[in-house]
């Protein structure tokens, strides 16, 4: 498996917190952990951003996509909005999450709760070429449950 440098930064405040981790030996998501200073409470309904305490600076040609954990999301009904969000390769400030509470309870953030996961990909650029006709496919133009 290939393994690719990133830098980090621990945004002051915030040296107690653990680095991004990966959980097991094959995730592909790294855990990020929520760097709140007290409880946030998110009513069912509702939704807070949320700040992680690292800024990172990708390489070129690389993004980081952050996902809701599934855990989350099955026993409590919790995830992200703008899933999967987008690190890009020039961002260099502080990773925050966007967390909504679909849950009928109320839902507590401390600090050091797991509460998203990170996936480094690469990124490749498209250029658009225009043309009148495409290709034909067996499914053609089917879609929205065409399969």
């Amino acid at each position: 498996m290939e393994t690719l440098k990133v830098q980090i930064k621990r945004i002051a405040g915030s040296e107690d917190l653990p680095l991004p981790r990966y959980m097991t030996d094959q995730a592909a998501g790294m855990d990020l952990f929520a760097a709140v200073t007290g409880e946030e409470t998110i009513p069912p309904g509702g939704r807070k951003k949320i700040p992680t305490g690292i800024a990172v600076a990708l390489p070129e040609g690389y993004e980081a996509q952050i996902r809701p954990r599934s855990g989350l999301a099955l026993h409590q009904g919790v995830t992200l909005l703008n899933t999967p969000g987008t690190i890009d390769a020039d961002y260099r400030g502080e990773i925050a999450l966007i967390v909504i509470n679909h849950g009928d309870s109320p839902f507590i953030v401390f600090r050091g709760l797991r509460l998203a996961q990170m996936v480094i990909a690469r990124v490749c650029r498209a250029e658009w070429i225009e043309s009148a006709d495409l290709s034909e496919t067996v499914r053609g133009p089917g879609g929205f449950g065409h399969t």
